[in-house]
């Protein structure tokens, strides 16, 4: 055989191996997580949850052993890495792992596949933004957060806000729910809160039902009127889909109540219905 043709035919079957390669990995993703979805809960995770994540036992009894399979697979693919000192526990990872998987309880939406790393600090961090200045001069403003999601494959938490909030799952505000459902939002390349649906037409919906709400919170935002949703939300879109979320998880019956066309997104969207967990 010539060398010049037994150069192409090696480089033409490597280009074989490796497309077969990039075509299995889907499957063999899939394969590695039903496995790893399959093996026993981990007795001493069971005793973390019922301790740091009451809103688990509210599940149904289903959706309880989703959450854990979720669990398993996410804290297999989503290293929890430990700033400003901070040594990450099994009971950290568990704390967060449990209310990042809520999200996705309701229908297969991968396991936030942008997502490369959660970067965990013991309390609030601080970070610098850009704000307008004197005279429209944009300075950087300093700023302490309780979590935060980049579109670069990061969310940054305060352990002390996760903590405080998978503690106390009636008072609507969860950090880990807020900055995953920026994650779920985010997986198309930026933020507008409005996640990857389905349809055009789900699309529409969404967007009249959310203008609305978001419209009311901002008119009642800027007078100061209590509500159920957090002001937060009324910053622009995207706050007001995680805040929305952090409700329609932990409040969902007051949700539906208060804000029906809302809910009736959310739970569009989610695949759940908070309100037969009750």
């Amino acid at each position: 055989m010539r060398p010049d043709l037994a150069a192409m035919l090696a480089v033409a079957l490597l280009s074989l191996l490796l497309a077969l390669g990039f075509a299995g990995q889907p499957w063999l993703r899939r394969r590695r997580r039903a496995r790893i979805a399959r093996q026993p809960f981990p007795q001493a995770w069971r005793r973390i949850l019922r301790r740091r994540v009451p809103m688990a036992a509210r599940l149904p009894a289903d959706l309880q052993l989703r959450l854990k399979a979720l669990i398993q697979v996410f804290l297999a693919e989503k290293p929890i890495i430990g700033c400003a000192g901070l040594v990450v526990t099994d009971e950290m990872r568990v704390t967060i792992a449990a209310q990042a998987c809520l999200p996705l309880l309701g229908t297969a939406r991968g396991f936030y596949p942008e997502l490369k790393q959660v970067l965990l600090y013991p309390g609030a961090f601080v970070v610098d933004r850009p704000a307008p200045g004197p005279g429209g001069v944009q300075m950087d403003q300093r700023r302490a957060l309780a979590g935060e999601s980049w579109v670069q494959g990061q969310v940054l938490l305060s352990w002390a806000d996760v903590a405080a909030g998978a503690a106390d799952p009636d008072d609507g505000h969860n950090v880990v729910i807020h900055e995953f459902a920026h994650q779920l939002d985010q997986a198309k390349g930026f933020a507008n809160g409005a996640p990857l649906l389905t349809s055009r037409a789900a699309y529409r919906e969404w967007s009249l039902a959310m203008r609305h709400e978001y419209d009311a919170l901002q008119r009642r935002a800027a007078s100061g009127e209590p509500g159920l949703l957090d002001p937060y939300g009324a910053t622009d879109p995207a706050e007001f889909f995680a805040v929305a979320s952090e409700v329609f998880f932990e409040r969902g019956a007051e949700l539906a109540w208060q804000h029906p066309a809302l809910y009736e997104q959310l739970k569009r969207y989610y695949r759940v219905d908070p309100l037969a967990w009750n």
